[in-house]
C-alpha cells in the first residue's frame, strides 16, 4: 500500500527525452537549474509518500461528509496534510512570482503534480481545480481582481473551483440557466444551481473562490450568451481580509464510485437573496475565458490516467513478486512459483509498465509545448509550440485517461480474486480512475475537438508537422540498427497518415463517426513516438558502456514491448476510422 515516487523514470523523461536543461536556459526560467529541479522533486516525492499517500485509504473508506447546514468535513488527516502542503509551497511552484509563485516551468509543475496525484487523486483535485482558476484569473482577470485573489490562491490559503454543469446542462453548457443580475455598485447577483462541483465546499482552505458561468439579462442563447463571474464563499474586503459569508451553500454531496474524499458538491447560489459575484472581463465571453481553465485542467486530468496507473502498477508488481501460485515452466517439481514467473502475468505487468512510460512521455511533452509557447524568443517558434500544445491536449486527456482505466483494471486482474476484495486496496485505483475519461469534457468530446478543430489547423499542417517529426525518429531507429522497432513504428505511422488524409477529406458526419478511434490511433502513435525516442536514448547509453547497463536495458525492453506489442493495435483502427457514419446509423434510434 506504500507509494515509491518514480523519480528515476521522471528524470529520464525530463532530462534525456525532453532536454530540461535547454528549457531552463530560457530567460523566463534562468533562476533555476537542473540540480534545483532534482532537489525539488526529491523533496516533493518524500512529502507525498510520507504525508499524502497514507491518507488515500482512509479518504476512500470514510470520505467527505456534509451536515444539515451545508458544512463539509473532510476525512481525518486531510486538513492537516493540506496545511502542510501549502506551508511547503507546493501549490504555486509554476505560477507568477509577483503573486507568491515559484516561476518554474509547467513541465516541472506537472511532474510535481504527478507525485501528488499518485499519492491521492482525491486530495490532488483540490489544488488542481485551484490551479485552473488561477490560470483563468491570470489571463482574463482585471489587475484589481488579480491583486485581490491571486496571492491567496497561489499560496493555497484559498482554493478555487469551476462551476459549469447544471441539472439541465451537462456537456451542453450553452443550456445553462444560472442568472446574473447587475447591482448598482458594479457587482452582480448570482442565482442558480450548479452540480458536480469538485471541492465545491470543504474545511481545508480559508476561502473558496468559485468561478461561475451565468447568463446576464437579455443575453443571446447558447454559449455566446454566457459570462464568467468570481463568486467567493466569503466576500473579500479591499485589504484582502475576509468579510461576511456569501449566499452560496452546499446542498448535498454526490455518492460516487470513487474519489470519495473529494467532495463533489451541489451548490445553490442566491437562495437567500442573491450571491454576490464579480464579472471577469467582458459580458458574453465567459465560455472563452473558461476554456483557459478547462484546457489547463484537461492536461492535468490526463495526468490522472498516468499517476493512478503508476500507483496501481507498483501494488500489482509487488503482489506478483510475493504471491506464489502454480508452478512455472522450468521450476522445481513440487514447488510453487511467484506469479510473476507466469507469462500471462508478465504480459499484464509489461503492458502496465510500457503504457505508463508512454503516457508520461506524452504528458510531459505536452507541458513542454506550453512552456515553449510562453517562453521562446522567436515568434514563429512560439506559434508552432502553441499549435503542438493544442494538438496534444485532447490526446493527453483522452488517450491517457482511457489507458489509465485499462491499466488500473489490469492491476486488479494481477491480484486475481483478491483484487476484487476491497481490503487489498487495489480496486480503489480503478474506481478512482474511472471518472477521468468523463472529467473536463468527456473523451468523446475530446475526439470531436481533435477531428473538428485540431486536425484542420493549417489545413492539416499541424498534425502533418507532428507526423514529420515522427518520421525523422523512425529514420533514426533504422540508422541505429533497431530495424525491428523501426518497422513496427513505420507501419503505425503509415496507418496514421492514411487515416488523417481520409478524415481531412471526409464530410462532417463521417469525420465525427471516426473521431474516437482516430484519437486512440493518434494517442497510441504519439505514446509510441516517445517510446521510440526512449529506445534511441537507451541504445546510445548501452553503446557507450554506461555503468547503468541494467537500467537502460530495461528501458529498451519496455520500449520494444510497446512498439511491437501495443502499437500494432493502432493499425487495426484504420477501418473503424474510414468506415464513415453508415455503420452507426444502420438501425433507427428507436431500436436502442
Amino acid at each position: 500500500m506504500t507509494y515509491t515516487p518514480p523519480l528515476r523514470d521522471m528524470h529520464f523523461v525530463l532530462n534525456e527525452l525532453l532536454d530540461l536543461e535547454s528549457l531552463l536556459a530560457l530567460d523566463r526560467f534562468s533562476h533555476v537549474d537542473v540540480d534545483d529541479v532534482a532537489g525539488l522533486l526529491a523533496e516533493a516525492g518524500r512529502f507525498n509518500a510520507e504525508v499524502i499517500a497514507p491518507l488515500n485509504r482512509v479518504g476512500d473508506e470514510i470520505g467527505s461528509r456534509v451536515d444539515e447546514d451545508g458544512q463539509v468535513t473532510t476525512p481525518p488527516g486531510f486538513a492537516d496534510a493540506y496545511a502542510a502542503y501549502c506551508e511547503a509551497g507546493w501549490p504555486g511552484i509554476q505560477f507568477d512570482p509577483d503573486y507568491g509563485g515559484g516561476g518554474l516551468p509547467w513541465l516541472v509543475g506537472l511532474a510535481n503534480q504527478e507525485l501528488t496525484v499518485s499519492a491521492s487523486m482525491a486530495f490532488s483535485l483540490c489544488p488542481m481545480l485551484t490551479q485552473g482558476a488561477i490560470e483563468a484569473l491570470t489571463v482574463h482577470g482585471s489587475e484589481e481582481q488579480k491583486d485581490r485573489y491571486l496571492e491567496a490562491m497561489i499560496t493555497g490559503r484559498w482554493s478555487g473551483t469551476m462551476n459549469l454543469t447544471e441539472p439541465e446542462a451537462g456537456s451542453d453548457v450553452g443550456a445553462l440557466r444560472t442568472r446574473a443580475t447587475p447591482n448598482d455598485d458594479g457587482s452582480w447577483s448570482i442565482a442558480g444551481t450548479k452540480i458536480f462541483i469538485t471541492w465545491g465546499e470543504h474545511d481545508m482552505a480559508e476561502n473558496i473562490i468559485h468561478l461561475v458561468l451565468a447568463r446576464t439579462p437579455d443575453a443571446p442563447p447558447g454559449t455566446k450568451g454566457i459570462s464568467l463571474f468570481i463568486v467567493p464563499k466569503f466576500l473579500v474586503d479591499d485589504d484582502g481580509s475576509l468579510a461576511g459569508r456569501n449566499d452560496v451553500r452546499c446542498v448535498s454531496l454526490e455518492h460516487k464510485l470513487g474519489i470519495n474524499a473529494s467532495p463533489t458538491a451541489v451548490l445553490a447560489f442566491g437562495e437567500a437573496g442573491g450571491a454576490i459575484g464579480y464579472l471577469i472581463g467582458e459580458e458574453h465571453r465567459g465560455m472563452q475565458y473558461m476554456f483557459t481553465m478547462m484546457n489547463n485542467a484537461r492536461l492535468t486530468v490526463g495526468l490522472e490516467g498516468l499517476a493512478v496507473a503508476e500507483r496501481s502498477y507498483q501494488m500489482a508488481a509487488e503482489y506478483a513478486r510475493t504471491r506464489k501460485q502454480g508452478r512455472a515452466v522450468g521450476a522445481e517439481p513440487g514447488t510453487s512459483s511467484p506469479i510473476v514467473d507466469h507469462p500471462d502475468v508478465r504480459r499484464m505487468l509489461m503492458t502496465m509498465r510500457a503504457g505508463i512510460e508512454a503516457m508520461r512521455g506524452l504528458l510531459y511533452l505536452n507541458a513542454l509545448a506550453i512552456d515553449h509557447a510562453a517562453a521562446l524568443d522567436d515568434e514563429e517558434a512560439r506559434r508552432a509550440a502553441d499549435e503542438r500544445m493544442a494538438l496534444l491536449t485532447p490526446l493527453s486527456k483522452g488517450w491517457c485517461t482511457d489507458l489509465g482505466v485499462e491499466l488500473t483494471s489490469l492491476a486488479i486482474q494481477v491480484y486475481g480474486g483478491m483484487g476484487y476484495v476491497e481490503e487489498t486496496g487495489v480496486a480503489q485505483h480503478w474506481r478512482d480512475s474511472r471518472i477521468a475519461p468523463i472529467y473536463e469534457g468527456t473523451n468523446g468530446i475530446q475526439a470531436i475537438d481533435l477531428v473538428m478543430r485540431k486536425l484542420p489547423m493549417r489545413e492539416g499542417g499541424v498534425v502533418g508537422d507532428l507526423l514529420a517529426d515522427m518520421a525523422a525518429t523512425n529514420l533514426q531507429l533504422t540508422e541505429a540498427g533497431l530495424d525491428h522497432l523501426g518497422a513496427a513504428f513505420g507501419d503505425a505511422l503509415t496507418a496514421a497518415r492514411d487515416a488523417t488524409a481520409w478524415l481531412l477529406a471526409a464530410d462532417v458526419n463521417d469525420r465525427l463517426a471516426g473521431a474516437t478511434p482516430y484519437l486512440e490511433l493518434l494517442g497510441t502513435l504519439t505514446g509510441g513516438w516517445m517510446m521510440a525516442r526512449s529506445a534511441l536514448v537507451a541504445d546510445v547509453q548501452l553503446r557507450s558502456g554506461t555503468a547503468d547497463k541494467d537500467w537502460y536495458e530495461q528501458k529498451l525492453a519496455t520500449a520494444a514491448f510497446f512498439l511491437t506489442q501495443r502499437l500494432p493495435r493502432a493499425i487495426g483502427l484504420v477501418p473503424s476510422i474510414t468506415a464513415g457514419v453508415a455503420p452507426l446509423v444502420a438501425i433507427d434510434a428507436e431500436a436502442f
